[in-house]
Order: structure tokens, then C-alpha cells, then sequence
């Protein structure tokens, strides 16, 4: 945090100082965990579901947090207000107020937000001190706490943005006052819940409608959506992606070994990038971050550079395990059909060029609403049409829906249902050496933990077949 004095904490959170002297000052950094506290650290006491904060704070103050932002009154350094996370959010929009010096970016879309914004952290992190969330905190909990990690020489603060509601990009980005704005996609994620691809849209083009007059939108052209928003307003708007009039796209595109390779195109001129990252979807990723880095003024070979060497931070977003001959691409973070769909497409080009069979461990995808069975339907579908040797549905048989009426005769794919992941895990021992095994679903399916046990069964029969020798 940039260095506050407590009097201006308090004024800030609307908060009653207890056992701190207002004139003293801190820049100490906000946690949620009082699991790790430690000196230059302060705990925020937020209501849970199953915990609640206030429960921790002693502790927290144990461990070494200098202070803690509470609702409760403890004998212990601490401020007082009557809600700790709008007393958070008033803090983080007080600090972003003093900022002047940092350009905020707010990112945001239907998919891709959290690899995109890894990117971009790898390319602007050797020019200026640079803020991002680690994994995915791009809620109302999350926004303030990346801006809270600000500190008084910080140069970039790169705020990932989600939504579940309309109006929720609009608050966080007051907070954040991001000056640049990045939508990646409209998709269908979330489609549950807001009912159409439009509704989807409008939330997430609250991002650009809050930049200010002088802001830059960076806008995906994959799309119908995207590529108008912020139309009509004097903010610069710079389009990217694969087509010949795209601001910032890719040219001469190609794949070796599931990675792609093309031609970074700027208006500064043109640049190799051969990405370390698993899978065509990842080009737009790339392109996202490079466009933001071309306007911050960074050259293009460094932003090529950067892009060819950057790996990927967060977990379980197409995470590679090669065990005894058996590569396992662990993508179990989340789901949604264009996610999905792209995972399949790699999996099908890895196992074409490493000769084996390939494996679809696909879990359910949440949040489609009234589309969720023709989604599923869709996903499974392009299987088949793929040529995906194994469908290994887990916990739900939607994806065989429309093999069963449109593909049952001359189907070449194996398909497989399994209520549970120990009955799915139970087929990993008819791989072999060359096969590529894909592991897909939302986060509420938790295919995580199926993923580390196929990775376990492939380590252990390659062990088993070792000794044999």
C-alpha cells in the first residue's frame, strides 16, 4: 500500500482508530488469510460464509499484521467500522485517488482474462514496477485488494475484472478508474445468468463506458459485440486479433506441437513471437497484452521477446505433465463452451503429432442456463468431428446426447460415462506411451483433483514399468 497515516485510513474507511496513534503512518499490505500474517501486513476481517473474520483477528495481530480492519472491538491495534468490505472498498478508491503517477488497466471478458493478464505482467514487469492479482481476483474482494498492493513507485497496476451481475464491472471500476480498458470476448460464459449474449455484452462493456475521455479501450475482434463498444466517444479504440484490419493482429499463423507461432503486427512495425503457451486460443491472449504494451510506448521485440518467453503463473490453465510417455494437459480451472472447444482442438493437433491415442476427461460446464444441454451437445460433437479417440464424461452424460442420435453408426470415438472421478480414474490404466489426455470443467466440478490422480496413475505405472525392465 502507498504509505497512509492511520488518521487517513480512518477518515478513508470511516473507521475508529483503537490502540493506534493517528500520526504515525504505514504502508502495509491488506491479507484475508490470518494465516499470513506477518510483519508489513494488515488484516481485513471479512464476513464468510462459513467463518467469520472478526474470529481471526487476535491472531492475525499474533502473527504479525500491524493492525486490523474489523467490525468487532478487540483490545488490539485495530479500526473499527460498521463494514469491513465497503470500509476496504473506500480504502482502495481513496489510494487509487492519490495515484496519479500509475496507469490502471482494467481487463475483462468471457474468457482469457487471468492468461492475459499473467502475459502482460511478463511484458511490462522489466519496464516499471507492476501490480497484478495472483490467480483470479476480479471481484469485489479481490479489485481492492490488487489496488491496495499498490505502492508509492508502482508504474502499472493491471486489475482483471469479472462479472455476475450487470452493474458489477461499473463498481469495480470505480474503484480501479482503470485508463486503459481491455475486453477480450463476449462468450457464452455465464450465460445462465444474465439470460443473453447481449446482456453479457453491456456488462462487459461497462468497462469501456467508464473510461474517461482521454482512456483507450482494446477491443477483440472475435465477436460481434466487442468491436463496437466505446463507439460514438472520443476515447482511442484499438482493435486486435486475425483479421487484415485489425490494429494489432497476427499474420503468417501456424502451430508447432500444440504452440502457436505467427507474426506480431503493430502500427510500429512487425515482430516473431513463438509462444511457450499450449494452444491456438492462446494467440488472442497474446495479442491482447501486446496491444496494451504498444500503446504504454514499449518496443515490439521486446514485447515479441516477452510473449515467446512468457510462461504461465496461474494454475491448472493448460498445465503440461509429461509422465513416462503419457502427457497430461491439466485445464481444469474452468469451462465454457468456446474454452472447451479450444482445448479440444489442441488435444486432437497433440495427439496427431505425437502418434497416440487421445483422452477428453470433460467435466460439466456451469452457468449456461436454458443453452446448457445444446452447449454440451455442441462440445460433444466437435469430439467426435475432431476425431477425439476417448470422451470420458465425468458426472454428467450431457455431452452424449447428440452422439447418441447423430453419431451412433460409423462413429469412430469411444465414448465413456462415469458418476464419479474414482470411476473415471479406473480407465487411466489402458494408456499408453504417446497418448494425450485432456482434463476440462468448471471449478465447481473440481476435476483438479482428478487431474492430479490420472498424473499420479501415469507416474506410477511408468515406475511399475521400469522395474519390470
Amino acid at each position: 500500500m502507498i504509505t497512509l497515516t492511520f488518521e487517513e485510513i480512518a477518515l478513508a474507511t470511516g473507521g475508529r482508530l483503537i490502540n493506534l496513534d493517528s500520526k504515525n503512518s504505514t504502508s502495509a499490505l491488506p491479507i484475508i488469510d490470518s494465516r499470513k500474517a506477518q510483519p508489513g501486513t494488515f488484516f481485513v476481517a471479512l464476513p464468510g460464509e462459513r467463518v467469520d473474520g472478526n474470529d481471526f483477528c487476535v491472531e492475525a495481530i499474533a502473527g504479525g499484521s500491524e493492525f486490523a480492519l474489523c467490525t468487532e472491538e478487540f483490545n488490539i491495534p485495530s479500526i473499527l467500522v460498521s463494514d469491513s468490505l465497503e470500509a476496504l472498498s473506500r480504502l482502495a478508491r481513496f489510494v487509487r485517488e492519490k495515484m496519479e503517477g500509475t496507469t490502471f488497466i482494467g481487463l475483462t471478458g468471457s474468457q482469457g482474462k487471468t492468461t492475459t493478464k499473467d502475459l502482460l505482467t511478463q511484458i511490462l514487469a522489466p519496464h516499471g514496477e507492476t501490480i497484478s492479482p495472483a490467480g483470479s481476483f476480479n471481484n469485489e474482494i479481490g479489485v481492492p485488494l490488487t489496488v491496495l498492493l499498490c505502492s508509492d513507485s508502482t508504474k502499472f497496476c493491471i486489475v482483471e475484472m469479472g462479472a455476475r451481475h450487470t452493474g458489477d464491472i461499473s463498481y469495480l471500476c470505480s474503484i480501479a478508474q482503470p485508463q486503459i480498458g481491455v475486453v477480450l470476448v463476449v462468450g457464452s460464459a455465464h450465460l445462465g445468468e444474465f439470460g443473453s449474449e447481449e446482456a453479457i455484452a453491456r456488462t462487459k462493456g461497462e468497462l469501456i463506458d467508464s473510461l474517461p475521455d482521454y482512456g483507450i479501450a482494446i477491443l477483440g475482434s472475435y465477436d460481434a459485440f466487442t468491436p463496437k463498444m466505446g463507439s460514438g466517444r472520443s476515447i482511442k479504440r484499438i482493435s486486435f486479433g486475425e483479421k487484415s484490419g485489425d490494429i494489432v493482429r497476427a499474420a503468417d499463423l501456424e502451430s508447432r506441437e500444440g504452440r502457436a507461432h505467427f507474426d506480431l503486427v503493430t502500427p510500429a512495425g512487425r515482430a516473431p513471437v513463438s509462444l511457450r503457451l499450449l494452444g491456438a486460443h492462446q494467440v488472442s491472449n497474446a495479442l491482447a497484452a501486446a496491444a496494451v504494451a504498444s500503446e504504454l510506448g514499449i518496443d515490439i521485440e521486446s514485447i515479441a521477446a516477452s510473449l515467446s518467453m512468457a510462461d504461465i503463473s496461474s494454475k491448472w490453465r493448460m498445465e503440461l505433465h509429461d509422465e513416462g510417455g503419457v502427457l497430461i494437459v491439466n485445464d481444469s480451472y474452468n469451462a465454457n463452451p468456446q474454452s472447451t472447444s479450444a482445448a479440444l482442438r489442441t488435444l486432437a493437433l497433440l495427439a496427431q503429432e505425437r502418434g497416440g491415442v487421445s483422452w477428453a476427461f470433460l467435466g460439466k460446464m456451469h452457468e449456461l442456463g436454458e443453452s446448457e444441454a445444446v452447449e454440451h451437445r455442441e462440445v460433444g460433437r466437435l469430439a467426435s468431428e475432431l476425431g477425439i479417440d476417448h470422451l470420458v464424461c465425468v458426472g454428467t452424460d450431457l455431452y452424449l446426447d447428440g452422439l447418441k442420435l447423430d453419431f451412433a453408426a460409423g462413429d469412430e470415438m469411444t465414448t465413456h460415462y462415469f458418476l464419479t472421478q474414482e470411476e473415471a480414474l479406473g480407465i487411466s490404466k489402458h494408456f499408453s506411451d504417446g497418448d494425450v489426455v485432456l482434463v476440462k470443467a468448471s471449478r465447481a466440478e473440481h476435476l483438479d483433483e482428478l487431474a492430479e490422480k490420472l498424473i499420479a496413475s501415469a507416474h506410477l505405472r511408468h515406475e511399475n514399468e521400469g522395474v519390470g525392465e
